[in-house]
């Protein structure tokens, strides 16, 4: 906790200069980046090549396709989740009439029996929620496939761009408690690092920091960026929680952010913003195709008119 004590005491004189988000992004995480790039004191060619490989810049089209390989990677995840849970259904079944067939040979309880059940029907939950687990990162996957044309194009950030934004953007939301009297005054609870109400928020919030990429071009390996855009969710999700209690006295807790519900919605996010895009996108290239249409018109108008 004394770390983040110290990143709020540095940013609590530069919150007023810090109106434009950006400014809040990259505090304190450079030199984390660099610490846990590497452990300290290696000296071998090997490790020297690793440093040189990491500290190169992401290039153009690993960085378009990052959230892409990144869903494709989640889905992998889930995949083996899937299969682990069906091993783990295939035990406990066995488990249940192992224990029947003990207390049938009077060498068992029906305790025993009673426990076996209970773990087959909670191996049971497990799997149907892995299996609604899958079917959310299956569509996370097509919308990120929905998202790169816009992407390539131009018209949509990327994915490393959106997730800096949206990092910022709350880090934006706390500073305003922090930097602004009246809110202060209003909600004291979320400008004072000791209260309950900041506390599931600042441990989100220190782990989505070292996480956080010095910039929008720093090497990411897809499981990297997982791990970014999954803190950077529990970050927001926590500030909301805080934000609803001091407000409005919500104490009802957030759906967690590991829930199939919160990956449906996190795709259904996506997949909306993957057709915004395109629809822009699909706009612009109209306009370039009528503005090409008007100019080759009007130069073969030109020429039917000049004098021969």
């Amino acid at each position: 906790m004394e770390p983040l004590m110290v990143l709020l005491a540095e940013w609590w004189w530069i919150g007023p200069a810090a109106a434009g988000a950006g400014t809040l992004g990259w505090i304190g995480v450079r030199r984390s980046r660099q610490q846990r790039a590497l452990p300290a004191g290696t000296t071998t060619t090997g490790d020297r090549a690793a440093r040189a490989w990491a500290s190169r810049p992401m290039s153009k089209n690993a960085a378009r396709r990052l959230e892409l390989d990144a869903a494709q990677l989640d889905l992998l995840t889930a995949r083996q989740a899937i299969t682990r849970g069906r091993a783990e259904v295939k035990i406990a079944d066995a488990e249940v009439v192992r224990a029947q067939a003990e207390r049938a040979a009077s060498r068992g309880s029906s305790e025993a029996v009673s426990a076996a059940r209970a773990r087959l029907v909670a191996a049971q939950h497990a799997l149907r929620a892995a299996s609604a687990d899958l079917r959310a990162r299956r569509a996370a996957v097509k919308a990120a496939q929905a998202m790169l044309p816009a992407i390539r194009g131009g018209s949509a950030p990327l994915p490393v761009e959106r997730l800096l934004a949206e990092h910022d953007a709350v880090l934006a939301r706390w500073m305003a408690y922090e930097t602004d009297p009246a809110l202060a005054i209003d909600f004291p609870g979320m400008s004072d690092p000791r209260s309950p109400l900041l506390a599931e928020f600042l441990r989100a919030h220190e782990k989505a920091q070292w996480l956080r990429p010095a910039s929008a071009q720093t090497r990411l390996e897809p499981a990297d960026f997982l791990a970014y855009r999954d803190a950077v969710r529990r970050t927001v999700n926590a500030f909301d929680h805080a934000e609803r209690i001091a407000r409005h006295g919500d104490k009802n807790p957030p759906p967690a952010f590991d829930g199939s519900e919160a990956w449906g919605r996190m795709a259904s996010d996506l997949a909306e913003s993957a057709q915004r895009a395109l629809a822009r996108s699909m706009e612009s290239m109209g306009r370039a195709a009528a503005r090409s249409w008007n100019e080759r018109s009007t130069k073969r108008g030109r020429k039917s008119t000049d004098p021969e």
